[in-house]
């Protein structure tokens, strides 16, 4: 795989000969001094350009970064609507195991390009146009204090959409159960558990794209609890699941609750006596 110089030499190299590209900025990962350094973080590349057009009518110019494995181009799909506008973005993964998300974006953008991330830096600037150079920060992506309503919005989503998952294993429809467990319920305790970091560690620091560095922050039976709402295989399983999730839920919310000063809800008492009802009746014979 390259290194980073090689693969910056790459890019700043071929922006550096294009006089269509103007300006050239980094976002993501490898602004950020507080994430880890690994082969996998992504190169994620902006050129500020004067005629997108014509970076559109072929692919050839991408050849300049490496043989590749695999393009997309998101904003040219069709199963999934574009999301940036006037943009327009290039992923590849390169046959050395290097990553890069490219995105052209017009010129004229450039103020709003400079809003759009605080963790971005500015790699080149040929004509002088960015006068103060942003000095990335992960700031936006800290864990965010807790208000009470958000604390009891959390919990009763939480608790209101336990109950779908529950109803689905009832019925044997293990994708529904799943779906809800996936999409709804353990994404408000991963929230609910960021949450019980902050009031203990302060509001200074990220957890993480998908809580993906919460680890640390947990204790050995909270990770291994955590780790268990992830077992999906089968009924009996999910069931395990769910209740896991209850229980690593309660612990870190009653804990939040206290102290934002917010009542713990009554209703994860009667949720649980439903659920419990339910298993009862249809989950220990699944």
């Amino acid at each position: 795989m390259r290194t980073e110089q090689e693969m910056m030499d790459a890019v700043l190299g071929f922006a550096r000969r294009d006089e269509r590209i103007r300006v050239v900025g980094m976002e993501g990962s490898r602004t950020n001094i507080h994430a880890p350094r690994d082969e996998f973080q992504d190169y994620d590349i902006s050129f500020l350009v004067t005629d997108m057009a014509s970076f559109q009518q072929s692919d050839n110019w991408l050849d300049a970064f490496g043989p590749r494995i695999i393009l997309q181009k998101p904003e040219a799909m069709e199963l999934f609507a574009p999301e940036l506008g006037n943009w327009f973005s290039y992923l590849m993964l390169f046959r050395d195991g290097a990553k890069m998300d490219l995105t052209l974006v017009p010129l004229e953008e450039l103020p709003l390009y400079l809003s759009s991330d605080k963790l971005l830096r500015i790699l080149l600037d040929k004509d002088g146009r960015v006068l103060c150079k942003p000095e990335p920060t992960d700031e936006d992506y800290w864990i965010k204090r807790p208000t009470p309503a958000c604390v009891d919005d959390c919990c009763n989503e939480f608790w209101f959409t336990s109950t779908y998952v529950a109803k689905g294993l009832c019925r044997d429809e293990l994708l529904f159960a799943a779906y809800h467990m996936e999409a709804i319920v353990r994404p408000q305790l991963l929230l609910m558990l960021s949450w019980r970091i902050g009031l203990e560690k302060g509001f200074t620091f990220s957890v993480g794209k998908h809580y993906k560095y919460i680890r640390p922050y947990l204790t050995q039976p909270q990770w291994e609890l955590l780790l268990r709402t992830y077992r999906m295989d089968g009924v009996a399983h999910c069931w395990q699941a769910l209740f896991a999730a209850h229980s690593l839920f309660r612990q870190a919310s009653k804990e939040v609750a206290r102290l934002v000063g917010h009542p713990y809800p009554d209703y994860d008492e009667q949720v649980s006596g439903y659920i419990a009802g339910l298993y009862r009746r249809f989950g220990q014979t699944g």
